[in-house]
């Protein structure tokens, strides 16, 4: 359900209190994935990080919200399965439908074409080049 702005009663002491929150993925290929948020997605590259000369991540922005993306270093064995038991959820104040057309315009597909959802949004699907899910919605 859309959430309501009534305040809920806060345990005492507090427990943690979130700002914000900041996803970080791992990615087999860092040039293929920047290329996909970037040019396909639409998301901004704000910074890229490096390790000893070598670009190991990029933080893209999309608004005022921030993605870690990083190029997995195979510690845990090369081409691993990633993006399994993860869905992202990005919320948007845009026309969802305005915004899936463009991601098709500039080459991106769409795991699932936007509909309304029982859940009181508007809603399509897209999963990155490692098998990342993502959720693009706006509150109905």
């Amino acid at each position: 359900m859309k959430p309501e702005n009534a305040q809920p009663q806060r345990s005492q002491p507090e427990t943690l209190r979130l700002k914000g929150i900041v996803a970080s993925i791992t990615a087999n290929d860092l040039a293929t994935s920047v290329a996909w948020y970037r040019d396909k997605v639409g998301f901004h590259v704000e910074d890229a990080h490096e390790w000893e000369g070598q670009v190991v991540g990029y933080t893209l922005k999309a608004g005022e919200q921030m993605l870690l993306l990083n190029q997995d270093d195979g510690a845990k064995g090369l081409n691993r399965a990633k993006g399994q038991g993860i869905r992202l959820y990005l919320e948007t104040s845009q026309d969802v439908d305005a915004v899936a057309a463009a991601i098709e315009a500039r080459g991106g597909t769409l795991a699932s074409e936007p509909e309304d959802q029982s859940w009181g949004a508007r809603a399509f699907d897209l999963v990155d080049p490692d098998g990342f899910a993502f959720t693009i919605m706006a509150w109905l």
